[in-house]
């Protein structure tokens, strides 16, 4: 069974830092895309960042230049480094990947995490 495990999660002051992380376990064949999405109360849930698996990374605009997402195959994770956090960043994180399961002859299934809070106080 494949799962998506999220930490990092927290309380952080505004302007301050916080790397979340994401692994991915169980038996599957390839990791596609990754990325992370945030979500807060009656609202839907948005992208922050992604890295395909060529390393081609996009950033929402509200983050870009402030967020890196990065990824090591090896580890089968996925991070992401939020620096210059503002209040506007409070929101629960939710980890994302695209995944063939059984070979290159499957289609890429979609995986959540259970999610993060970040909590940025000003």
């Amino acid at each position: 069974q494949v799962r998506l495990v999220e930490s990092g999660g927290g309380l952080v002051q505004a302007g301050g830092s916080l790397r979340l992380s994401c692994a991915a376990s169980g038996s599957f064949f390839r990791i596609n895309d990754m990325g992370w999405y945030r979500q807060t109360p009656g609202k839907q849930r948005d992208l922050v960042a992604r890295i395909s698996s060529g390393d081609i990374t996009t950033y929402a605009d509200s983050v870009n230049g402030r967020f890196t997402i990065s990824r090591d195959y090896a580890k089968r994770t996925v991070d992401l480094q939020m620096n210059s956090l503002n209040a506007e960043d409070t929101a629960v994180y939710y980890c994302n990947a695209w995944i063939r399961v059984r070979g290159w002859s499957s289609t890429p299934d979609e995986y959540w995490g259970q999610g993060t809070q970040v909590t940025v106080s000003s």
